[in-house]
């Protein structure tokens, strides 16, 4: 369990706190880039680790994300007109560039103010791999603005990635640890019919992949043994069940600073996928999602699945909002869960988000029992609150420096089970933590 000093530190993201800083150190998605389709297109409301937004897409297709409120005065910029390359507001006309510069002031007479001396808050953004990226850190001499993190997803052409958002009503830290947390996977979504075939296709909204011995192994053991080594981006956690004779099964994830997750269940030739936690305050977050293939392309049946709520993608209404969701508890069908679903609730990421937010809208961590396969969630903590420890007293840290640590695999293997987790890694992978980015031109060791 942690302190509730610490649990406050984990949690809170905003302005000033030392959580916020070390996220503000990072490029972070905000945005889908479907979300900003054009040039010239209608601005969007961010909400952004308490902090209020505007984005934009100017006329040459440059992304600003600025403080919304006109410093004259205090108009809102959404409603303003997005033209010929600026935000003019529509209470006197005065007009913003990307860079948050005003670079017109029609309502005053010429030499009345000094437009030179107007300007917005405004914050680099970038796009790529389907999202809008954006760095709320400090800029100087000692702190130049960081590369993007290379993540394979975006390394691909488009046609082999997914992405999408969710809407989930709890602080950012208690779904990532959801996400990083594989142990649940035997329990809660798992169908507790004795029947095979039905349990087999009750899983199969899960990927639990194709080899039927896979359902059987998860259900035998709910107890999996963890390893976890740190590596420049972040932790690889390994969990490791019994299988059939002297063999382990391995459901292998990761974990990439501040707010990136790789789920552990592909084999060789399925699809990839992974999750960023974006805290929109202290008690929602934006949950990105996206999903990849390095071998071949996502197929467009692959993508109505998606889009129609399969793994980590829920069913959503227009806003990126859970059909299933808080104020309708999830859905929940008490006679189903009477006769083979675990919880009642349909959907993989409805069942993760209806449990993650049944811990409050900030978990109480100083109430915890923690047990041996809680050891991954140990690890996060520690990382993280070091971390943010460190920014505060001005100390570097390693993933600053090394965005190529970034191009990092996770997945399935069955090993037997006299391997360590770094060769399990290296047969699976060719690379003790996953590396893939010399595949794409970045360093072969994965170092700077």
């Amino acid at each position: 369990m942690l302190t509730a000093r610490d649990n406050d530190l984990l949690t809170q993201t905003g302005p000033g706190t030392p959580m916020g800083d070390l996220f503000r150190r990072f490029w972070i998605p905000v945005l889908l880039a479907e979300e900003l389709p054009g040039p010239d297109c209608p601005p969007v409301r961010v909400k952004l680790m308490n902090e209020e937004l505007l984005a934009f897409r100017d006329t040459e297709g440059r992304i600003g994300l600025i403080d919304p409120v006109c410093p004259h005065r205090g108009a809102h910029l959404f409603f303003g007109r997005n033209e010929h390359s600026g935000i003019r507001c529509a209470y006197h006309g005065w007009k913003f560039d990307v860079s948050g510069a005003c670079v017109d002031m029609p309502s005053s007479p010429a030499g009345a103010q000094s437009q030179a001396r107007i300007h917005v808050k405004s914050y680099p953004a970038r796009d790529w791999a389907g999202l809008i990226w954006a760095y709320l850190g400090k800029r100087d001499a000692q702190t130049p603005l960081p590369a993007l993190p290379s993540m394979e997803f975006g390394l691909l052409p488009a046609e082999h990635r997914f992405v999408s958002k969710k809407l989930q009503e709890c602080n950012w830290a208690q779904a990532c640890e959801g996400g990083l947390d594989t142990a649940h996977f035997s329990f809660l979504h798992m169908d507790t019919s004795e029947d095979e075939e039905q349990v087999m296709r009750a899983m199969s909204n899960a990927e639990a992949g194709t080899h039927e011995n896979l359902v059987r192994w998860l259900r035998n053991d709910g107890a999996p043994v963890f390893t976890i080594q740190e590596h420049p981006a972040g932790l690889l956690l390994g969990a490791a069940r019994r299988a059939d004779g002297d063999d382990l099964y391995w459901r292998i994830s990761q974990f990439l600073m501040p707010c990136h997750g790789l789920t552990p269940n592909a084999f060789p030739g399925q699809n990839y996928h992974g999750q960023t936690w974006v805290p929109i305050d202290d008690h929602h977050c934006w949950v990105y999602c996206y999903s990849w293939n390095p071998e071949r392309p996502i197929s467009e049946q692959e993508r109505q699945r998606f889009r129609q709520g399969f793994s980590i993608y829920p069913r959503l209404d227009d806003d990126w909002r859970p059909l299933a969701r808080r104020d309708n508890d999830y859905l929940i069908d008490r006679a189903a869960q009477k006769k083979g679903s675990f919880t009642g609730i349909s959907g993989v990421s409805e069942q993760d988000a209806c449990i993650q937010d049944s811990q409050g809208s900030i978990a109480d961590r100083t109430r915890e029992n923690l047990g041996p396969t809680d050891l991954g969630i140990v690890r996060f903590r520690r990382v993280m609150l070091n971390a943010a420890r460190q920014v505060a007293e001005n100390q570097p840290l390693e993933a600053w420096r090394r965005p190529d640590a970034y191009a990092v695999r996770s997945g399935g293997a069955v090993a037997p089970r006299n391997r360590s987790l770094g060769q399990v890694m290296e047969e699976r992978f060719g690379h003790p933590y996953g590396y893939v980015g010399n595949l794409y031109g970045l360093p072969s060791d994965g170092k700077s």
